[in-house]
């Protein structure tokens, strides 16, 4: 059985140069390790070279879901690592991972605990969850770590942040979706991976370490902006038979937390390119009835851990509104 990992990275050489020592240390190795490069202009490509990566260039910015795209057709392995260019893995890692995805068969996917590089007693990360409103939830991000994060699960969604996928599933599932181009292309593969019941684990045992959003900043004025166009993109992609309230609701409040940031203009920006964009977007022709199984139960499991872990304002709200 081989591994590889796929790295989509743009500049920042230093964090480039971390992760792939950090990669030696595993006691898995992988087999196989390919960075693909969205035009850096630093000493990336001679950074992965040196430290034995493979070393793929696209010549430009092409966003995540091309370069993590590329790397998957490049790649000769049973399973498939996606890594975020600023994470850092236990050296357990991979081995944990692939020892639940045998345990747990069938299992497609498997994402790991994700601490703060920052400050290792706050989540990053677990797994994704959907809401109706068309708003994803990065299950504990922000909280402190605690013993429910500590409970191996069945999931529905993995963050490409740091997860491990069968080559198998990008071929039974198709590619992420290069129209999103960064942010929320996972969510969007992850539903459907859902919707074609494929399913996955979450694993505490195997734990990563990540900056968050080192590249940009979780609140840049881009990043709001590319998310905001692909929370429509999602929306109009899947959501179009759905009832409109719930999407309504989602949106507007979320726009209501980019104000609260300073970002309102990044977030108007971002739907009205969304609103362009989603006229050239297939729409998945998914059953109405299974559409909104998965999405009811994914925003049980939000309602859920946000009952055990304590309200954030926006899904407090979300929920006095919408009646889940």
């Amino acid at each position: 059985m081989k591994v590889a990992a796929v790295i989509p990275h743009w500049n920042r050489a230093d964090l480039l140069s971390t992760l792939l020592k950090n990669l030696e240390l595993q006691t898995r190795r992988f087999d196989d390790v390919i960075v693909v490069d969205n035009g850096s202009t630093d000493q990336s490509a001679q950074v992965a070279r040196e430290l034995g990566a493979r070393f793929l260039p696209l010549g430009q910015n092409f966003g995540f879901a091309r370069a993590v795209n590329r790397g998957i057709e490049e790649a000769r392995a049973d399973w498939i690592a996606i890594l975020n260019n600023d994470v850092t893995l236990d050296s357990g890692w991979l081995q944990n991972l692939l020892q639940a995805v045998e345990e747990e068969s069938p299992a497609w996917f498997a994402t790991s605990k994700i601490l703060s590089a920052v400050d290792s007693s706050l989540i990053d990360a677990t797994f994704d969850e959907l809401s109706r409103g068309g708003c994803a939830w990065r299950c504990g991000a922000g909280r402190p770590d605690a013993p429910v994060w500590n409970e191996a699960r069945r999931i529905r969604m993995a963050p490409m942040t740091a997860a491990l996928f069968r080559a198998d599933l990008f071929r039974k599932v198709g590619p992420l979706d290069e129209a999103f181009e960064s942010y929320l292309e996972d969510v969007d593969f992850g539903l459907r991976c859902s919707l074609a019941g494929f399913g996955g684990v979450y694993v505490p045992a195997a734990v990563a370490y990540h900056r968050g959003s080192a590249t940009l900043g979780r609140w840049n004025s881009d990043t709001v902006r590319r998310i905001s166009r692909n929370q429509v993109l999602l929306t109009a992609k899947h959501f179009w038979d759905q009832p409109r309230f719930p999407i309504l609701a989602g949106q507007l409040l979320w726009g209501l937390v980019a104000l609260r940031h300073g970002r309102a203009f990044s977030y108007i920006r971002g739907k009205l390119e969304g609103l362009r964009k989603a006229r050239t977007l297939g729409i998945e022709k998914t059953g109405h009835t299974e559409l909104r199984r998965v999405l009811t139960q994914s925003e049980q499991t939000i309602l859920s851990l946000q009952r055990q872990t304590g309200f954030d304002r926006y899904w407090r709200v979300y929920f006095c509104l919408s009646r889940p």
